[in-house]
């Protein structure tokens, strides 16, 4: 059935003038490439595009509540610190959190590196260390999360200032979400690499399309870090 199509796809995309739109006809109807590019990969693209915007949404509502409110602002320096024996540490646990996400940047490239290079093991072995440091994060934003919620914070309200300091759960929450959707691709693309299953469709852009992913997570929490936590 699917030939038929590309085969009809293809007699339709001849009687086509124009060469750039029937190359671009018969690339979408074989569902491989178009614009010299593989759909896996452009959809991705296009995925993490609008994402951009949503997370660029939140990020400019963020700031808009903040200069507009008239209540005091909380000092996230100080309601993110933890002490270290007597001594209070400002947003200690946000800084090793951020160490943490931008290290696994590191260990995804050298997954995608050695996924290229067709080494079955070091891709697997840097595809699972990254998923672990991804967990770690999202299971330290947990303890924070618990830590602010037994403290009095919640989405409407906190003890501290300005109510409309809350929406740190919306927007943490939501990049929280990405990590643990990343995690869990990961983890899929390392079962297939440690299986073999790359080696025999010859398709080991999967690791580098997961990678495309994550380092834009990567990538959204250093502005998270920046407007939000030092701001």
């Amino acid at each position: 059935m699917a030939q038929r199509v590309a085969m009809e796809s293809a007699q339709q995309g001849s009687r086509i003038r124009s060469p750039w739109l029937r190359q671009l006809l018969a690339d979408w109807s074989s569902d491989e490439r178009a614009f010299r590019v593989s759909w896996s990969k452009a959809m991705m693209w296009i995925f993490l595009l609008s994402d951009t915007f949503i997370f660029g949404v939140f990020l400019t509502m963020y700031m808009a509540a903040r200069v507009s409110t008239t209540a005091p602002w909380p000092d996230a320096g100080e309601v993110f610190a933890l002490y270290v024996g007597s001594t209070k540490v400002p947003l200690l646990l946000i800084a090793i959190m951020t160490v943490i996400l931008i290290s696994s940047s590191g260990t995804m490239a050298l997954a995608v590196n050695y996924a290229y290079r067709r080494d079955r093991a070091k891709t697997t072995l840097f595809l699972l260390l990254t998923a672990a440091l991804g967990a770690t994060f999202v299971g330290m934003q947990g303890f924070e999360w618990t830590k602010l919620i037994l403290e009095g914070a919640r989405p409407w309200t906190n003890p501290w200032g300005a109510p409309q300091f809350g929406a740190f759960f919306v927007l943490t929450g939501f990049h929280g979400l990405h990590v643990s959707v990343g995690v869990i691709i990961l983890l899929v693309v390392a079962v297939q690499a440690l299986r073999g299953t790359l080696e025999r469709t010859q398709n080991y852009q999967r690791v580098e399309v997961a990678g495309l992913y994550w380092h834009f997570v990567d990538l959204v929490w250093v502005f998270i870090f920046a407007f939000f936590y030092l701001w």
